[in-house]
Parts: C-alpha cells; sequence; structure tokens
C-alpha cells in the first residue's frame, strides 16, 4: 500500500510539474518577445497607423458601463463616461444596471438630470440578470446601432482623450475588431495584496499582452478599457454567457470569424485591483474557471480551423495559462506527500525541485522587472520585497482555486460573482450621505 500510494503521488508530481514547466515554456517565450522589442531593430517599435479623422467624419461610440450593486463607484463611471472628449451627438453612454440594491435610485436621478442637458445618456435596467455581464452588454446592443462600442468596467476611468487617441487606431485597421488600452491601477500601493497584484497586472499588459501583439499571438480582450467593432461581435454571434470570462469567449470566437486585435501601451485607462484577499479569490476563480469554459467551449474548433500551426499553439496557451493553478496546487500537495511517505527524504526530488526553481526565478524577474523599471514603480527594494510574495501568492491561489478549476474541466458550472468596488479605493465619493 505504501508504495503504490508513493507510485501515485510521485506520478501526480511529475506530470503536474510538466505542466507548469510547459506553461512557463510559454512565458519565456514572451519575455524573449520583449527582449527583442526592447533591443531589437526600430521597425518593430513602430507606432500602430492612425487613420485621419476629419471632425464630421467621426463616427458615433457607445459606451457601455455594466454594474451590479456598485454605487460607491458609479457617480464616478458616469462622470468619465461624460468627460469623454467627443462630439457630444456622437457620444452615447449605456448604464447597464443589473442593481438590486438602492444603487438604480441613485443612477436614475444622475442620468435623467444629464440627459436634459443634452447628454446622451440611458439607463438600461432588466427584469432579470440572464447572462449576467455578458446579457448586460448584448442587451444595450440590441438599444443602439453605434458602430464602435467602447466598454468600460465601473471601477475604471479613462483620459477624457482616449477615445480620440484610439479610434483612429482601430478604423485605421478595418481588419482589427477591438483595440485593448493597457490598463493602470489607482490603488495598488494600498497594501502588500494590492502591490502583488499590480506587479503581476504589469506584466500581464507591458510583457504578456504586449508580447502576444507583437509576435502575431492571440491575445485576449481584457473586458474593459477597450473598443470593438460592432461588426465584428455581430460576425463572432454576440456576447455569450456560455462562460463566465465572456471577454475571452468573444476573443477567441471573433478570431475565428477572421478579426484580430490591436494593443496600445497609451493612453493607460486606471481602474482597481481588490483589497482584500477574499474579494481576490472570488476575482480569480471566476477568471479561471471561465478559462476552462471556453477551453471546453472552444478548443476543438481552435484546431479545427485552418490558422498556422503556430498561432494554434498562441490561442492554446492563451486559454490554457490558467492550468497553472491546478498545476500548482497538485505539484504542492503531492511533493509534500511523496517527502512524508518517504519519511522526510526530499533529496529525490531535488534536481526537478530546482530546476523548477531556476524556472520560477527567471520567470518571475522577467516579466516583472521591466514593467516595474518602464512604468518607475519605485525603488529597488520595493521591487525585491514585492517579488518575493509573488510565488506564495500564487500557490495559495493555486490551492485555494485549484478544486473549482477541477470541477468545472468535469463539467461543473460556475456562478458570475463580481468583485466588490470601493469609492474610498478610487479616491471618489460614492455620491451618499
Amino acid at each position: 500500500m505504501h508504495r503504490l500510494l508513493l507510485g501515485f503521488f510521485e506520478t501526480c508530481l511529475y506530470v503536474s510539474s510538466i505542466g507548469l514547466i510547459a506553461v512557463g515554456s510559454g512565458f519565456l517565450a514572451l519575455i524573449g518577445i520583449k527582449v527583442y522589442d526592447l533591443l531589437g531593430p526600430p521597425h518593430w517599435r513602430n507606432h500602430l497607423p492612425r487613420a485621419f479623422l476629419p471632425e464630421l467624419d467621426l463616427p458615433d461610440v457607445l459606451v457601455q458601463i455594466p454594474l451590479f450593486n456598485e454605487n460607491e463607484v458609479a457617480l464616478g463611471a458616469i462622470q468619465s463616461a461624460v468627460a469623454l472628449n467627443w462630439p457630444r451627438d456622437k457620444l452615447h453612454i449605456q448604464m447597464l444596471d443589473d442593481s438590486t440594491d438602492d444603487t438604480p435610485i441613485l443612477i436614475a436621478g444622475v442620468v435623467a438630470d444629464l440627459a436634459a442637458r443634452g447628454v446622451k445618456i440611458i439607463h438600461v435596467r432588466r427584469e432579470d440578470r440572464t447572462g449576467f455581464k455578458a446579457g448586460a452588454l448584448e442587451a444595450g446592443l440590441r438599444i443602439s446601432n453605434a458602430p464602435l462600442i467602447a466598454l468600460l468596467d465601473i471601477d475604471f476611468r479613462p483620459p477624457p482623450h482616449w477615445l480620440r487617441d484610439v479610434v483612429p487606431i482601430l478604423i485605421a485597421d478595418p481588419d482589427a475588431g477591438f483595440v485593448q488600452s493597457r490598463c493602470e491601477f489607482a490603488n495598488y500601493r494600498t497594501n502588500w495584496l494590492t502591490r502583488v497584484q499590480g506587479m503581476m497586472l504589469d506584466a500581464h499588459f507591458v510583457v504578456e499582452q504586449a508580447g502576444r501583439f507583437r509576435g502575431g499571438w492571440l491575445f485576449q480582450f481584457n473586458g474593459t478599457g477597450g473598443v470593438w467593432r460592432r461588426t465584428a461581435i455581430a460576425e463572432a454571434g454576440g456576447w455569450s454567457a456560455d462562460s463566465i470570462s465572456e471577454d475571452l469567449d468573444l476573443t477567441v470566437r471573433v478570431a475565428l470569424a477572421g478579426w484580430h486585435g490591436l494593443f496600445v501601451m497609451e493612453p493607460a485607462i486606471p481602474g482597481l485591483v481588490p483589497e482584500r484577499i477574499d474579494h481576490w479569490r472570488v476575482q480569480q476563480r471566476r477568471w479561471s474557471t471561465g478559462f476552462v469554459q471556453v477551453a471546453r467551449k472552444l478548443l476543438g474548433k481552435i484546431w479545427s480551423v485552418p490558422w498556422s500551426l503556430g498561432f494554434k499553439l498562441s490561442a492554446s496557451f492563451l486559454i490554457f495559462v490558467q492550468a497553472f493553478y491546478p498545476c500548482a496546487a497538485i505539484a504542492s500537495v503531492s511533493l509534500v506527500a511523496c517527502i512524508l511517505l518517504r519519511t522526510g527524504n526530499a533529496m529525490p526530488y531535488v534536481p526537478l525541485l530546482s530546476l523548477i526553481g531556476v524556472l520560477i526565478v527567471i520567470i518571475a524577474v522577467g516579466l516583472t522587472l521591466v514593467p516595474y523599471v518602464t512604468l518607475k514603480r519605485g525603488p529597488l527594494w520595493r521591487y525585491i520585497a514585492t517579488v518575493l510574495l509573488v510565488p506564495p501568492a500564487m500557490v495559495f491561489i493555486s490551492l485555494s482555486n485549484a478544486p473549482a478549476i477541477v470541477k468545472t474541466m468535469f463539467g461543473a458550472n460556475e456562478s458570475f460573482k463580481r468583485t466588490p468596488k470601493s469609492a474610498k479605493a478610487v479616491g471618489e465619493s460614492s455620491g451618499r450621505d
């Protein structure tokens, strides 16, 4: 029995370690692309082309802001949308409000006042939350015919010139279905958890998203801070609630329909990261299980279309990147079990642990150091203190969320749970007494 248990846990350890190495290899490739981006020939760093758009030819833009019981940050979202520098008669704003608390009362009066002053803003209410965020976005599209759709989560505050900067880039490429802006995080200095998230998300945007785009890989729309062509959404079949990662789901379906995305580093759009670990767990669990749902739904289609092998691999890596969490959880538990079964002898696993340890160091530094320096996040000592917290934080989330991910792999469904937002975190007044 002892031998069987040891064999089982060692098999789990080595198989999950292979998974970790496979995911890590993808990140090494992205780091390589970033290095080439920084050191390669000048043409690699050329700015994206921009269409010249006379004022009279500017297209109508619909700004969609979905929300659910988030009255603390709702007024700030409205104010930032109204402040966007775009012709008043061509800027349309939808507050897609599925709230069940007093948020609708707060918003209704503000929207009515703005509409009376000529702002094209409406307050969209649904009888139920069918489809959650995807359902709300689809419902909003049905009552608008604007050709371009700007999407913003309730806590994101675009600079006034955002549309002026990104719309000409989207228009200049007729095959681009969307343009994604880099996201900033206004509260990342709040505590150790927000610093860790800020570092990880800087790596995601500056290295991962930019690297995927530069390398011609499939990269995802992040659910906020992007502008879409309505035609691309329609040709992909519209928003779908089959996955709680509706943004990734649409990204893949749009690519299958023949469209691609664009990524821009500037201007960045500030938003929020969770300040409490339980809120972070909810967010990460939603993302991870959503990725698994997308894999179940679309992976077969990815490998059946006439894409190049490299592009199919990049698309698969995008979807399977969340496999890191169950692999890390299984590897951690299996390693402890193996050592216990060997009465504390860890020597047989030192070569494997050394390989994974070196890989972790290279990836952690490779993904985070360039963004930290480029974005001037602070002194070197702060970087070292924060990056040392990243691996344990990732292991914690892996152990916490792995069971839900595994259940989703075998067909279980996960309900959509929004991450709570705070007016204090974004530096705003909630507008309430």
